[in-house]
């Protein structure tokens, strides 16, 4: 889906503010990854999984079971690459937003 800068999807309803920072992480990561001039093996699985979190984003509340494995892929694949470190960092928070919290 094509839009210009500044607008919103139109759906009738209001935005979850943990998806709109979902959106935002990831789209931030995308571009730091596009972006980085290094070639590492894993490149491909990592845009592969950004781009099924920013698919998951655009279309209402993500799975918590698909979002971590999501993580932990794109984890996998960046991790040590330490000028990417900040975006997936961003995006392991917007992550744990979806996370129930923790049982007392």
């Amino acid at each position: 889906m094509l839009r210009s800068v500044g607008q919103k999807p139109v759906t009738g309803r209001e935005d979850d503010p943990r998806v709109a920072g979902l959106r935002t992480a990831v789209s931030r990561l995308r571009r730091q990854l596009a972006a980085h001039p290094a070639e590492f093996p894993d490149r491909a699985i990592a845009e592969d999984e950004l781009a099924a979190l920013a698919a998951m984003a655009a279309h209402g509340i993500p799975e918590t079971p698909r979002l971590r494995r999501s993580l932990l892929l794109i984890a996998g694949a960046i991790g040590s690459v330490s000028a990417l470190s900040r975006g997936l960092t961003d995006v392991r928070d917007a992550v744990d937003l979806f996370m129930d919290p923790p049982h007392r």
